[in-house]
């Protein structure tokens, strides 16, 4: 695990790598600057206050209650103000109250059902903006992995943007394969995001520009980033690798596809390498 002294060192890195990816880009891609979700889960809280002090203002969490527990903890609070927390776990609709409990709430990428979208959406309680969401594609088509088919991917983005006022439809997130050789060219499941994208927008007359992609993790996000990605998520490039020895599983998660049975493979699955 990286010490809170390595944390803004490695974040700089990141940063600038980012930097360097998005120049790569195809000008026919949307002028969309690439946000980095720092995965901090396991991670104490020390570490995000690392961060923090180090200008990042985006974290992300893939447990519900390990995330109201960061959220709420005074020193991030008192030293972190605005701080904006995405959720990128696999979620139950029976623990939507649970998150939404969370403090500075910014966004829940992994909506993969109406039935989720409709909880999310009942229960979203601030009237002075809604609840940015993201739909994520199962695009590698893994059954150890959350996600609708590409096929009802248009369908869900329709019932989130005609049927949750209280939500705002921010884009489309996938974790897609791993260990793509890029050699044999682009990652397939990022193309695919790509597509959706493309369909979506199309068929429901929504500007492409508006509509963003979250995909890339810590062994793939320049790559994810050179061809389109608005939204990568990196945790043990700057935290360091986890270990969860001292981590129990959450209740809440413990039956989710994506925590799986396999804590490591669990873990390379959920959101981060």
């Amino acid at each position: 695990m990286a010490t809170e002294n390595e944390v803004g060192k490695a974040l700089r890195s990141v940063l600038s790598r980012i930097e360097v990816s998005s120049t790569k880009r195809s000008t026919d891609l949307p002028n969309l600057i690439p946000r980095l979700v720092a995965v901090s889960k396991t991670k104490p809280v020390s570490m995000i206050q690392e961060a923090y002090q180090h200008s990042q203002r985006y974290f992300g969490e893939n447990y519900v209650q390990e995330l109201v527990e960061k959220s709420q903890n005074v020193e991030i609070e008192s030293n972190c103000p605005d701080i904006k927390w995405h959720y990128i776990g696999h979620l139950q609709s029976n623990k939507v109250k649970k998150l939404l409990e969370t403090r500075n709430l910014f966004m829940v990428e992994t909506v993969d059902s109406e039935k989720l979208a409709r909880e999310l959406n009942k229960n979203w309680k601030e009237e002075s903006k809604k609840l940015k969401v993201m739909i994520q594609i199962n695009t590698s088509e893994e059954d150890s992995k959350s996600g609708v088919t590409n096929e009802n991917c248009i369908n869900l983005v329709e019932f989130v943007t005609k049927q949750c006022p209280n939500l705002e439809f921010a884009g489309l997130m996938t974790i897609g394969s791993f260990n793509h050789d890029l050699s044999q060219g682009p990652n397939p499941d990022f193309q695919k995001l790509l597509k959706c994208r493309a369909e979506v927008c199309e068929k429901l007359s929504i500007p492409i520009d508006s509509v963003e992609l979250s995909m890339g993790m810590s062994g793939d996000f320049e790559h994810a980033i050179e061809v389109g990605s608005t939204n990568v998520r990196v945790g043990s490039t700057i935290f360091g690798a986890r270990t969860y020895s001292n981590v129990k599983p959450k209740s809440d998660e413990k039956s989710s596809k994506d925590e799986g049975v396999d804590k490591k493979m669990a873990d390379k699955k959920v959101s981060d390498t």
